[in-house]
């Protein structure tokens, strides 16, 4: 018998084109998924399209800006997961962040508190003895302020910093957490853009480093990426201030 058959995990911005594919492997590998979305309509079009076995998976409605229900939604899960994966976002073009609060707000609530919010509830839950992981995706963005997309990179920022400490204070119940800092990829969220297509990876390869994540903290999915990644970290501020 699969090793996972008994396990569930909580997808969480479940309409993302990467989490879309996680759901789809994470049944592959055996788990029951929860996957949990303002557009459930949506969610529900993907599992019919691709034949789910619906016995496997079920869809709920959240919003992650939406705060205050948090506590309601988590408390009413009928099983509590095992794996927790965050994958809520939202994106707003920089000049329109500078000049537009809303959108800049938008992306804080989506990307950031959304996420300390719902992921505090959870891990904060000492009667789940089931949790063994959460995951968060984050974005080489957030690696290093640059002036095409700092509003946005800031809030990547903030929340690859909140999950470096959430896996801190989880460490002595054994619980896993793990940021996916991830570069391009080909989703509705970059439509577009106009991005190096060498660098730009599919939502199925992406969603492989999730559903098998180890042990690291951060994870970047592609060498190239690790690359760059690593650039990023160490190039002289001077410049860095000459990226685009």
């Amino acid at each position: 018998m699969n090793q996972n058959t008994n396990k569930t995990v909580l997808i969480l911005g479940a309409n993302s084109d990467v989490a879309k594919q996680c759901i789809k492997q994470y049944i592959e590998k055996g788990f029951a998924v929860i996957a949990a979305s303002r557009n459930t309509t949506s969610l529900e079009d993907f599992i019919n399209s691709n034949h789910l076995d619906r016995s496997k998976v079920s869809v709920l409605y959240f919003d992650a800006a939406d705060f205050d229900s948090h506590h309601k939604f988590y408390s009413e899960l009928s099983i509590k997961p095992h794996i927790v994966v965050y994958a809520a976002g939202f994106l707003v073009d920089n000049q329109k962040a500078l000049t537009d609060f809303k959108g800049a707000k938008q992306m804080m609530e989506v990307n950031y508190m959304g996420g300390v919010s719902i992921l505090s509830i959870i891990a904060m839950d000492e009667d789940n003895k089931n949790l063994e992981r959460i995951i968060g995706l984050s974005s080489l963005s957030g690696v290093r302020g640059r002036k095409s997309n700092f509003v946005y990179g800031s809030t990547k920022a903030a929340f690859t910093q909140f999950l470096a400490g959430l896996r801190q204070e989880l460490a002595s119940r054994k619980i896993i957490v793990n940021a996916l800092v991830i570069g391009y990829i080909r989703t509705k969220i970059n439509e577009g853009l106009k991005l190096n297509e060498s660098l730009i990876m599919e939502p199925d390869y992406v969603a492989k480093y999730i559903v098998n994540a180890g042990n690291s903290f951060t994870i970047v999915p592609n060498f190239k990426w690790k690359m760059i990644y690593h650039i990023l970290r160490l190039l002289p501020e001077s410049l860095a201030a000459k990226l685009p």
